[in-house]
């Protein structure tokens, strides 16, 4: 019962958000794509670009969360990418521990962290978003796939190399 309505929930979501090309756009474009890092079947940390400039798009929390529902409590991750205009813009960029089930969600420790980020990609490169989730220490960023260089900034919440909090 709580899958299906989760999956309603979703699916209403869906229709609401932007492509990350916005209409009319005919310039240079650049390539972003989500990363994972697992945490067992039934968890993983996602790293994803949810909005450009404001306007919310497909992102691999959404897509991860109807993959997996109705699949009891094995997680089925679903990554993507998107190309994106290479221009001057705001990314807004996340990541987050996700559950295969709600439950879960209340029963284990979820990390969180999110912001924007003012950035110009370079035409036709290919960036990543990624980071590292932890109890006393967070971060996210956009890093370009070739070089490893960072786009913009690390978004970060807390301290790095904090002892794990209790």
């Amino acid at each position: 019962m709580v899958a299906i309505a989760a999956a309603a929930v979703l699916a209403g979501c869906a229709g609401g958000h932007s492509k990350p090309i916005p209409a009319g756009y005919a310039g240079p474009r650049a390539h972003i794509a989500d990363s994972m890092a697992e945490r067992g079947g039934a968890a993983a940390d996602i790293f994803y670009l949810s909005a450009i400039d404001g306007r919310k798009i497909d992102d691999s929390v959404a897509m991860t969360a109807k993959a997996t529902a109705g699949h009891g409590l094995g997680l089925v991750p679903h990554i993507i990418g998107r190309d994106v205009p290479a221009r001057l813009s705001t990314f807004t960029i996340a990541g987050s521990t996700q559950r295969s089930a709600p439950i879960l969600a209340l029963l284990h420790r979820n990390e969180d962290v999110s912001g924007e980020v003012q950035a110009a990609p370079a035409p036709g490169h290919s960036y990543i978003v990624t980071g590292v989730l932890g109890p006393g220490y967070s971060a996210v960023w956009i890093q370009d796939r070739v070089t490893g260089a960072i786009l913009g900034r690390k978004i970060e919440a807390g301290t790095p190399g904090s002892p794990p909090q209790k």
